[in-house]
């Protein structure tokens, strides 16, 4: 499998096959939601859009990255949301990082969207797949955030090799900038766990593929358990 890191400036073509990384927090949160028991994910493109779709379906979850504000229900972190009851509930997502990046390569045969929480499972399906060629979006920094850059090396690596161990890529994501940021409350809208929480290296047991469903990115679970040879591509 050929690989490569790309940050969100650098996607000048629409990849085939595109994992995109945000370990802290976007995709972190994602996965959360869905063990909370959210039924699907739209990526909102901006906050505007997050709102606007929100006012149409009060019943939907939004989240934001930063401080609280009118009009979203929450914001983007999984210390906070593991708190929260999202049974059969639609959650929209506005993010500085994850949701752009997945929202970059939504003309890709096959988008994920990762971090730690949920690397074996996307490993697997990217075995599953066969896929000739794979593009890791490193969403921090403009491709240049360590914890992001670290999951997805480890994440590629396991597709390669089942045997790869996850100690130094989380060691890594443990020393990176966003992980101090978080710990020293420069960033906002932060919960003491979320550090700890977005490094739980395979906590859920599911990979989280994006599609386009009308005129929206919606993000879904994809469980292990599903057959081999089910292809989530649209």
């Amino acid at each position: 499998m050929d690989t490569r890191f790309l940050g969100i400036p650098d996607l000048v073509e629409t990849p085939a096959v595109a994992v995109v990384v945000d370990v802290m927090r976007a995709f972190t949160v994602a996965a959360w939601a869905f063990a909370q028991g959210a039924e699907k994910i739209v990526l909102a493109e901006s906050l505007d859009e997050a709102l606007a779709l929100k006012a149409r379906h009060p019943d939907w979850v939004a989240i934001k990255d930063g401080p609280p504000a009118p009009g979203f229900d929450t914001v983007n972190s999984p210390g906070l949301l593991r708190s929260i009851d999202l049974g059969g509930r639609t959650v929209v997502h506005k993010t500085t990082a994850g949701t752009v990046g997945a929202l970059a390569v939504k003309e890709a045969s096959l988008v994920l969207c990762a971090g730690f929480v949920v690397a074996e499972a996307t490993a697997r399906l990217l075995r599953t797949r066969r896929s000739d060629s794979v593009t890791f979006v490193v969403t921090g920094e403009d491709g240049r955030a360590d914890e992001d850059l670290a999951c997805a090396q480890y994440i590629a690596r396991r597709a390669a090799d089942d045997g790869t161990d996850a100690a130094e890529f989380l060691r890594r994501a443990a020393s990176s900038r966003a992980a101090a940021e978080l710990a020293e409350g420069v960033r906002q809208g932060v919960h003491p766990d979320d550090v700890a929480l977005c490094l739980e290296l395979d906590r859920f047991p599911f990979a989280m593929v994006a599609t386009a469903e009308a005129s929206l990115m919606v993000l879904r679970p994809h469980p292990l358990s599903s057959q081999p040879d089910e292809d989530p591509v649209r």
